[in-house]
């Protein structure tokens, strides 16, 4: 028993529609297995990339700072007190030692890319004075992405 030529030509087309609707569960999982694969070999280097971006951003807002700082002594002869702080680059210090020369220094306080605030010591441990970021842990030390960022390196 022949099939007609009519018959063979419907089942072919009715083949290839069936295969050209969609992918097979195969196809698929093949497709996110490659995607799976090939975000567990971009993720950590995306993320490696960020933290260092973070520390050359803090490395660059510690470099303003200290120039408004040394800005700062050389209108009035001394750095500001530690207890004065980061502040007196922005607002008159209220408390003494005044400065006699005072002006705005930098427009705002910047906080580090972590978002904690720069930390100022005067007398510094590494320097006259230390301007510097506790890093992404927001505690002293650390290694890595944790570790400190300061006016000393």
């Amino acid at each position: 028993m022949h099939s007609s030529p009519s018959l063979r030509s419907s089942t072919r087309s009715h083949r290839r529609t069936r295969r050209s609707q969609g992918f097979t569960l195969i196809e698929i999982m093949v497709v996110l297995v490659i995607i799976g694969v090939m975000a567990a070999l971009i993720t950590p280097k995306v993320l490696d990339s960020l933290a260092e971006a973070k520390v050359h951003a803090a490395r660059g807002d510690i470099s303003t700072l200290m120039e408004a700082l040394n800005r700062y002594k050389l209108d009035n002869n001394r750095y500001p007190t530690a207890e004065q702080g980061l502040d007196a680059l922005v607002n008159r210090p209220a408390s003494g030692p005044l400065p006699g020369n005072w002006k705005p220094y930098i427009n705002k306080l910047p906080n580090d890319p972590w978002g904690s605030p720069y930390q100022y010591a005067n007398p510094g441990i590494k320097g006259d004075i230390d301007v510097f970021s506790f890093g992404a842990d927001k505690q002293a030390g650390g290694e890595g992405a944790d570790a400190d960022i300061g006016s000393w390196q």
